[in-house]
């Protein structure tokens, strides 16, 4: 009895922290996209469906700006700290270091460049002059987005998903607040508000969060390693490996993030383009767009609260087992979540397809919506799944093979974008959508079936 109790404590310990980590941060997700779910109604009645067309176009170059700065650090800096936390009593607190050292100045580089040339990429990247004001405006969220990121995935990688959720909420909050307030003074001085607004809001929301966080991971809040000093064992040495680490982890990951993001850049900006072609006039292609993106897509995303909590946690979940070699944990967290996942997909797709076009109607007063959302619902099963399978390949290692995938996708969005909506209009994107849902979906599950197959069974 003696013998086994341990065993059975660090099992529970083991699974405690993915279990409570995910209803943390599915219920603050849920919390935070009711609250944008909200926020967007209230969006496309203040601004309209063409301003919300102009304010959607700002996406990519968010997230491009994201990718650049952030995205591939966030999952270095928690892939890193899982890894050690595996084998070392307290999480160390240097991969955050190392993680800021390069995330911030780069943040900051482009913080510049969006701010000073605003009207080159709005006229000519954006091809719309009117988002120029707001870029300037956008570009101070950088930073802010790059520090706060970055020790998200310090927090990740110790499995307290607490305060990223709270910050998610915090952001999100702020953002609306903001939003509301200066509108609201804007009307009562007699004038209209424009959609920059909703700009200020999420840059407002952005140093909320990043204030939480920093507040949080202050030295001597919790327990870690030094953030500024090494162990004499270490040395110099074991700076530059550490960066190493870093870098060789990081460095593939923004790659990948930027090409995808150049794709899908091209894609925003081409689907008003071709909208044109098919005989829309402009303010008629931007509504269209901003419906499809600033409506019906957030509303198809709002279940996606659920996997996006599991595909976070699952991350250094995943990492930690594979460097431990405990590929029966591994296989057993797949199953469970192609099971679990592919059910709430399913279950999702039959709500918005019966329910789509009343949503649309009756939530966002736009027929098209609901016409959106009742398409759009057959991708519910893989979009769910393929958001949690992404995760556990990057925390196998198999970052490459995820781009790979990720790219032949966004080109088949792009092949109907450039060929079937000249012809059949924004149906030819929506085919184009599901066709490479779907096709991301069977080579997730391909690619993983693969790797697990060829691995050895734990003895």
């Amino acid at each position: 009895m003696k013998n086994e109790s341990p065993k059975i404590h660090m099992k529970t310990k083991q699974h405690h922290p993915l279990i409570v980590g995910t209803f943390i941060l599915t219920a603050t997700g849920i919390a935070s996209r009711l609250i944008g779910f909200l926020y967007r109604i209230y969006l496309s009645r203040q601004f309209g469906e063409e301003s919300m067309g102009i304010y959607q176009l700002l996406g990519p170059v968010l997230s491009l700006s994201f990718s650049l700065t952030a995205a591939g650090y966030q999952t270095a800096i928690s892939k890193l700290v899982a890894e050690q936390a595996a084998t070392q009593k307290i999480p160390s607190r240097r991969p955050l270091v190392a993680g800021l050292c390069v995330s911030l100045p780069l943040s900051l580089i482009c913080n510049a460049v969006l701010f000073f040339f605003a009207d080159t990429i709005a006229a000519t990247l954006l091809q719309e002059s009117r988002t120029a004001s707001m870029l300037r405006i956008l570009s101070f969220s950088i930073p802010l987005g790059a520090v706060h990121s970055c020790i998200n995935g310090y927090f990740y990688g110790i499995k307290k998903a607490g305060i990223p959720a709270g910050a998610q909420l915090l952001e999100q909050i702020v953002r609306v607040g903001c939003v509301y307030i200066v509108s609201s003074r804007i009307l009562a001085m007699g004038r209209t508000p424009s959609v920059s607004v909703a700009v200020l809001g999420l840059t407002v929301g952005e140093l909320a969060s990043m204030l939480l966080t920093i507040a949080a991971v202050w030295p001597g809040k919790l327990p870690g390693k030094s953030f500024s000093r090494l162990s004499p064992a270490d040395g110099r040495s074991g700076n530059a490996v550490l960066f190493g680490k870093l870098m060789a982890l990081a460095l593939p990951l923004t790659a990948n993030r930027i090409v995808l993001n150049l794709l899908q850049s091209v894609e925003a900006v081409s689907i008003p383009a071709r909208l044109r072609l098919y005989g829309y006039d402009n303010a008629t292609a931007l509504s269209v767009y901003g419906v499809f993106t600033g409506m019906a897509m957030p509303f198809i995303y709002f279940p996606n609260a659920l996997t996006s909590s599991v595909a976070v946690l699952l991350l250094p979940v995943i990492s930690e087992n594979y460097a431990l070699g405990n590929m029966a944990a591994v296989r057993s967290a797949t199953v469970r979540t192609v099971k679990y996942c592919g059910l709430m997909g399913f279950g999702c797709l039959g709500v918005f397809v019966l329910f789509g076009n009343w949503a649309g109607t009756t939530l966002f007063n736009s027929p098209l919506a609901g016409y959106f959302i009742t398409t759009l619902g057959f991708i519910c099963p893989f979009l769910y799944l393929d958001t949690t399978l992404s995760s556990i390949l990057q925390g196998l290692g198999l970052a490459g093979h995820t781009f790979a995938m990720n790219a032949v996708c966004l080109l088949i969005r792009l092949a109907f974008i450039f060929f079937a909506v000249p012809r059949f209009g924004v149906r030819g994107f929506l085919w184009g959508l599901l066709a490479s849902q779907l096709t991301l979906g069977i080579l997730y599950l391909l690619c993983l079936y693969g790797f697990l197959r060829n691995k050895r069974p734990d003895t």
